[in-house]
């Protein structure tokens, strides 16, 4: 076990990468978003749950750190850990890890759950996700 909670695999398609046949840099974030997303279904949460309940995850700040290359054909773990912390955001930590193990990126981000009527961030993150999750100490909660 990893210090992240979850993670999820991806093969890198040949459209998604650049002329030097790097995975574009766009695409990083794609698959970071696929994995968070990975992660609220294997705890229970789908996207229609939350709309049903009138909020919706948002991501309010991302850092990535390209350290190795991802080229067509890998093979690529993306992992995902929340940080709950008090006040109205939480922290993602993800990191691509090649199949060779080594260490392609890491993605860190600052989060809330948006009042999708409101339009502003939910008091305490957590609470929301903790009503829908089946599994909510999947999440951590």
């Amino acid at each position: 076990m990893t210090d992240q909670d979850f993670t999820t695999q991806v093969t890198v398609r040949g459209y998604e990468t650049d002329t030097q046949g790097h995975l574009n840099q766009a695409v990083y974030l794609q698959y970071a978003e696929h994995a968070r997303w990975e992660y609220l279904q294997a705890a229970g949460i789908r996207q229609a749950d939350l709309v049903a309940k009138g909020v919706g995850p948002v991501v309010l700040e991302t850092t990535v750190k390209y350290l190795r290359e991802l080229r067509a054909g890998d093979t690529v773990e993306i992992s995902c850990a929340f940080s709950w912390r008090e006040g109205k955001t939480f922290q993602v930590v993800q990191r691509l890890v090649r199949e060779d193990g080594v260490l392609a990126a890491e993605i860190t981000g600052v989060g809330g759950i948006l009042d999708l009527a409101e339009r502003r961030l939910v008091g305490d993150p957590r609470e929301p996700l903790r009503a829908l999750a089946s599994d909510p100490g999947l999440l951590g909660l």
